[in-house]
């Protein structure tokens, strides 16, 4: 596989987008021997597809051929299901509401495709997630992308520093509009594909359909905190908190304010919303497990950093009291609205992530 002795082989994670593509392509512009793998995480079983699976390894096929690279496939179909999709559902079943693309990175991304990957002679592997990282000393960090807007080192809170080693990230420095650029330039075939959204086994289908065919609902009550029976759910696994959209209670108080989900009561079966008022969702701080430090835990027990409590928001100031050795309790120097059970807490520096655990309750003072 390797060109020569001096060479290096990266296998190169392609997921038939553009991301991926000009991974590919910066990489073996820098002198890499380039590898492309694709990998198949969810098999299929309706017409229209969940993931277009054949239609995004049509386009790895272009671009590996335009780039001249050697391409491969892999099925990890099996291991997506009984590491990731079966946590997935058990949370919901739970009535939390958990990130499945946080567990794929941990479990498959670096897990079996990272092994793959160096049974097929990789001295490193790379994919085109929007980060950085630096290998210092044999200390591996995972560093934030310099498009903002991109970042998704929260995607990869759950990364060790095993996990880590021999990892590249290509776009590091780009913007998304610059990696589009350059796809533009060289011809790639993936230059104005859409980037995909949502979690991918579910694709562009209705969430709750998908839901349903694997988890049962069962109709309940919506109640305001004040015990007014307002309208009938569909199922609690179906609402988030702060949910806006879904609830049918439009003009049930006239035409100001909205109504937001604000809690659920598994035992009871029964989803409690708040209209207009949105001071029930804020909370002034977080427990978390599971938590899992970059490149390691800190010497000390309390500390100050800043946090997001999901991928779409800016970090938040927040005090940090480590409980155990995988346990945390954070308070924010704000209250935080919305801060959900199942998501993930991830922490941050000026330049870095620190790792991340997830979320297990929230508190007011």
């Amino acid at each position: 596989m390797r060109d020569n002795q001096n060479t290096k082989t990266v296998v190169v994670g392609m997921s038939g987008g553009v991301d991926s593509s000009v991974a590919a392509l910066l990489l073996k512009e820098q002198g890499y021997n380039v590898v492309g793998l694709f990998m198949k995480n969810w098999e299929e079983t309706d017409e229209n597809g969940a993931c277009t699976a054949e239609e995004d390894f049509d386009d790895v096929v272009r671009v590996c051929g335009l780039l001249d690279i050697p391409y491969y496939t892999v099925n990890f179909a099996k291991e997506y299901m009984d590491r990731v999709f079966s946590y997935f559902l058990a949370e919901y079943r739970a009535g939390r509401t958990p990130n499945p693309d946080v567990l794929c990175n941990r479990e498959i991304k670096f897990g079996p495709f990272k092994e793959y990957a160096r049974a097929l002679g990789a001295d490193y592997i790379a994919t085109g997630h929007y980060c950085g990282i630096s290998h210092e000393g044999g200390v591996h960090r995972l560093l934030k992308a310099k498009d903002a807007n991109k970042d998704q080192t929260y995607f990869l809170n759950q990364l060790t520093q095993r996990q880590l080693d021999g990892v590249l990230f290509p776009l590091a420095d780009l913007t998304k509009a610059e990696v589009r650029a350059i796809a533009e330039q060289n011809g790639l075939a993936t230059a104005r594909k859409k980037d995909s959204t949502g979690i991918c086994f579910i694709g562009e289908r209705n969430f709750r359909k998908f839901l349903q065919t694997y988890l049962p609902a069962q109709r309940g009550k919506i109640v305001t905190l004040a015990g007014e029976e307002v309208g009938e759910h569909m199922g609690l696994m179906y609402y988030t908190l702060g949910q806006r959209r879904g609830l049918d209670l439009g003009g049930k108080k006239g035409e100001d304010g909205r109504w937001f989900v604000v809690r659920k009561d598994l035992e009871r079966n029964i989803l409690y919303v708040s209209h207009g008022d949105e001071s029930p969702l804020l909370t002034d701080g977080c427990t978390v497990e599971g938590m899992n430090f970059i490149p390691f835990p800190p010497a000390e027990r309390a500390f100050s950093c800043r946090a997001k409590f999901r991928y779409r928001q800016g970090e938040q100031g927040v005090r940090v009291e480590r409980t155990g050795e995988t346990s945390l309790k954070i308070l924010f120097d704000e209250p935080q609205r919305a801060v959900t059970e199942g998501q993930y807490a991830v922490l941050y520096d000026e330049t870095q992530c620190l790792g991340g655990g997830v979320i297990t309750g929230a508190f007011r003072r």
